[in-house]
Parts: C-alpha cells; sequence; structure tokens
C-alpha cells in the first residue's frame, strides 16, 4: 500500500523519531509497514524513506538505489558523486558512530520537499551502527552517494531536514536545477554562485 509523504511543516518532521523494540521489530505491523514504505519509495521515485515522512516517530529507514536509476546520469557524474547502486536495506535504530572529516558538496532533494534542491555538504565516509528488519546488528561502512543517503535519512529520525544543512544560496526549484545547474560540475556551480555574492563596488 502507497502511503501519503508529509510535507515540510508537518510537526512530526521534527521530533526525535523513537526507537522501536525487539518486540515491535518482530511484529506483522512493522513487517507490513516496511513493505508499505518500499512500495511508496519506489513509487515517489527516490533513493530512500524514514518513517517520519510517512508521519510516523519511529527509527526507521528503507533505502536503494537501483541500478536502472542512475543509467539516464552521465558518467563523469556518477564519478563525481562516487554513486554506485546500493541494494534495498532496512535501517532500525541507526546511530552514525564515526564521520570523515572531509566533506563534499551535492546538491539534494527530498521527498518530504518536493520540488526543490539545494546543496548540501555532507561528509564524505561515515561508520554506522544499526539493526536490520530481524532486530540483527549491522554495521555499515559507507562512502561516496550512499554516505550522503544515509547521513539524509538518519536527519530526518533527528528531525531536520537537509534545509538546515543546505548552502542556501543554491536553493532551487527542480526545474530550474534542470535548467542551469544539472550538467554542471558542483565546483563551478558553487564557484558561479559565490560570485553573484559579492559586495557592489563604490
Amino acid at each position: 500500500m502507497r502511503l501519503k509523504i508529509v510535507q515540510v511543516g508537518e510537526p512530526v518532521l521534527r521530533e526525535r523519531a523513537r526507537p522501536l523494540s525487539m518486540e515491535e521489530i518482530d511484529s506483522d505491523v512493522i513487517g507490513r509497514l516496511i513493505a508499505d514504505m518500499r512500495e511508496t519509495m519506489y513509487d515517489a521515485p527516490g533513493v530512500g524513506l524514514a518513517a517520519p515522512q510517512v508521519g510516523l516517530s519511529l527509527q526507521l529507514v528503507v533505502l536503494e538505489d537501483r541500478e536502472d536509476w542512475l543509467k539516464d546520469i552521465a558518467a563523469e557524474q556518477l564519478a563525481e558523486r562516487e554513486r554506485r547502486p546500493v541494494p534495498f536495506q532496512v535501517i532500525i535504530n541507526p546511530r552514525i558512530v564515526e564521520r570523515s572529516s572531509a566533506q563534499v558538496e551535492f546538491f539534494e532533494g527530498c521527498l518530504s520537499l518536493a520540488g526543490f534542491s539545494a546543496a548540501v555538504p555532507r561528509a564524505r565516509q561515515v561508520r554506522v551502527e544499526c539493526l536490520d528488519e530481524r532486530g540483527e546488528p549491522r554495521i555499515i561502512e559507507a562512502s561516496g552517494w550512499y554516505a550522503r543517503i544515509l547521513q539524509h535519512e538518519i536527519d530526518h529520525l533527528l528531525g531536520n531536514v537537509y534545509i538546515d544543512r543546505m548552502r542556501s544560496r543554491t536553493l532551487t526549484s527542480l526545474d530550474n536545477f534542470s535548467r542551469y545547474w544539472r550538467a554542471k560540475r558542483i565546483d563551478d556551480v558553487l564557484a558561479e554562485l559565490r560570485s553573484t555574492d559579492e559586495p557592489a563596488s563604490e
């Protein structure tokens, strides 16, 4: 069943989500929710969906970066973003235990802020401790776009959205992103936007 994705302004998106108990993880209710969230993510389409985005303040995320979604992206852009397919996974009660000091910036969108995108600085690498859909402990070592997806979705569980971290001058409608920025390297985009912020000469 496809679920309604709530939009920025809904209080649930600003709450710290509660952890799931082992009893809940083993329940049919959570199993059904995972299936519904997966269907909703595919339908949107998106690469990740956190439970608060469907109105539930729970520490639960589904994510997948499907290979067929990457086929229309230029090889140099995939390389720049370090973006590779990520298989479907369920992440419960996650905690980022390590972040690289190196940060990278790229445009992000969000299913709960439909129609917009902005450049967001994120750690290039993260280490995440979590449980899977069976309640088994997992450690995820991720880099590049995978690390970005994890940080974006875990932010949702903490009551944060990407606009809290974005470079505000880069905020754009998706139409204008496609029109002006999609084909450009991120360094060129940021340099161009910075150049428009120079103070006027006397």
